[in-house]
């Protein structure tokens, strides 16, 4: 039913769970599977000149937090004994980074961690997921902790 599944991950313990559902559909499915880290390049964008020092010091903790997640997912599907190819995409907002890598890699299905946040905490840090869910018709399965 699947032949391409796109796992967004970031880390998180809820991002781990997507992972070991996506595992078990790529095992029932035959499906390859790309797992992909999105980084903001530009998250200072708008807030001036004064931040370029913290911009590097942000884009290198954000690319050591990308390749840890990337070889913990590595080493969970390898020791699920299923393939994944892996990268680490950079896109202005996350949501855009996963809808462009799910079209670029041809995936029919987004395997992806929610971390079901509400009130305030949704209106500073916003949901990726709702806005892939909102930015793409290809069928997502969103995992919950």
């Amino acid at each position: 039913m699947f032949k391409h599944i796109l796992v967004p991950v970031d880390g998180s313990a809820t991002a781990q769970l997507a992972v070991e559902k996506a595992i078990g559909l790529a095992k029932a499915f035959g499906a390859r599977v790309t797992a992909i880290f999105v980084i903001d390049p530009y998250p200072f964008t708008g807030v001036g000149t004064d931040f370029a020092y913290g911009q590097a010091e942000y884009l290198s903790a954000a690319t050591a937090e990308a390749n840890a997640a990337i070889k913990a997912t590595k080493d969970a599907f390898a020791a699920a004994g299923v393939g994944v190819e892996t990268s680490v995409v950079e896109a202005n907002a996350p949501w855009r980074g996963v809808v462009q890598a799910a079209e670029s890699v041809q995936a029919d299905l987004i395997v992806m961690g929610s971390h079901g946040r509400s009130g305030l905490e949704k209106l500073v840090l916003g949901s990726v997921t709702q806005a892939v869910l909102a930015h793409t018709h290809l069928p997502i399965l969103v995992v919950r902790d």
